[in-house]
């Protein structure tokens, strides 16, 4: 990787999978990447599906693309919370314009869908959503992983160490 020391921002919000969260924190800290967490409010602890918690560094008002090199987005419940924030969506928004890395697993496609980013986008999620991943205009596949330009899109946790794999690649080819 670069000499750039790298951040991504995870997006939290209560019910989201735990492993969705935990695994790609682990793996980016493992490579020495920052991750910050954000939630609504920062200094919240939010809890997964599982009862695992998490604390918010910053809250979604303070998310800011010019000192992010990526987002991550766990699936879950929290992903239907995520869609209803104006600051998250945003946030993706710009990402996206900046063709930073954006990864999304299982449900958390549909804080995409909200942002309306997908069309004509090749991307996989669970297949419970594949339908508004559809609607949205995208062209949805079901495969462990996707890259799609700056976006890499992924099913569920078993596809885990595949969908992290690819993230940090992306991520290493874009700060090269």
């Amino acid at each position: 990787m670069s000499a750039k020391k790298l951040t991504i921002v995870n997006l939290v919000h209560r019910d989201f999978e735990d492993l969705e969260l935990w695994y790609p924190v682990l793996r980016l800290r493992e490579e020495e990447i920052t991750v910050v967490i954000a939630g609504e409010k920062a200094g919240k602890t939010y809890k997964g599906k599982h009862g695992v918690p998490v604390e918010a560094d910053i809250g979604f008002q303070a998310l800011d693309t010019d000192n992010v090199d990526g987002l991550l987005i766990p699936g879950g419940w929290a992903p239907d919370k995520l869609r209803r924030d104006n600051d998250v969506l945003n946030f993706i928004r710009n990402l996206d314009k900046q063709e930073k890395p954006i990864g999304e697993i299982c449900h958390a496609g549909w804080v995409l869908v909200s942002a309306d980013i997908l069309q004509g986008r090749k991307v996989t999620s669970t297949p419970a959503i594949k339908d508004d991943m559809r609607n949205a205009g995208a062209k949805w596949v079901d495969e462990p992983v996707v890259i799609d330009k700056n976006l890499v899109s992924s099913r569920r946790p078993p596809d885990l160490p595949v969908y992290m794999k690819t993230y940090i690649e992306v991520l290493k080819n874009f700060y090269k």
